[in-house]
This record gives structure tokens, sequence and C-alpha cells, in this order.
């Protein structure tokens, strides 16, 4: 999110965040527990978030298909965990959530075994 502040490209008077306080944003700042559910405002954002984000991960199962983004979304669906396992991760797989670093893990791992043998 905050990324997504910088880029606004201008000052920004005040943030009503869902659930929880942004540390890196200068700007005075209310986190609301269940925002999405409390305020119009934060519900309505969520609602463009997800609906841009459904749009890019189409956009991006055009080019990595095999994972199915175009019908999970990214979203960690059984289908989306069984893509990985036989595809490996892909560049937009983060890697900060634990089911991610811990395939990313394994992948590393074996990348190693692989090379020392070879």
């Amino acid at each position: 999110m905050g990324i997504a502040l910088q880029q606004l490209g201008r000052q920004i008077d005040y943030l009503l965040i869902d659930g929880f306080l942004l540390p890196e944003a200068l700007t005075p700042q209310l986190p609301i527990v269940k925002g999405d559910r409390r305020s119009i405002s934060i519900m309505c954002g969520g609602i463009l978030a997800k609906v841009t984000r459904d749009r890019l991960m189409m956009r991006m199962a055009e080019k990595f298909p095999g994972y199915g983004f175009e019908a999970h979304k990214g979203y960690p669906t059984p289908e989306h965990l069984a893509a990985m396992d036989r595809h490996g991760l892909s560049p937009l797989h983060r890697r900060s959530f634990i089911s991610i670093r811990t395939r990313a893990e394994l992948e590393a791992a074996a990348f190693a075994s692989q090379s020392f043998r070879d």
C-alpha cells in the first residue's frame, strides 16, 4: 500500500485503512478493524482493488499458462497449489507467503542437490 500511495502523485490528507496502521505512511490515518464492513469508503476501495487484481490475473494467465490464474486469480486454492507443484514458482508468486516460501525453499534445495550431482 505504501508503494500505491507514492505512485498517486499527490498529497493525501487522511487515510482510512482496513485493520492496520501503515507506519511507512507519513499521513494522518485511522486503522479500522473490519473496515471493509464498517466504512463504505474502505469497502469501495476493496472492490476496486479486487476487480483490478482479477483483470491483472487474467492477463497474467496468458503470460504464464498452466497455473490457472484465470480461474483462481492467484488465491491459494487446491488447484493453484497443485499448479505450483507441477510447474514450480512463477515470478508472480510472492515468496513472503508461507506456502510460497516453503515451495521456494524446496525448489532451491532441489536445484542445489541437482547442481551438486552434475
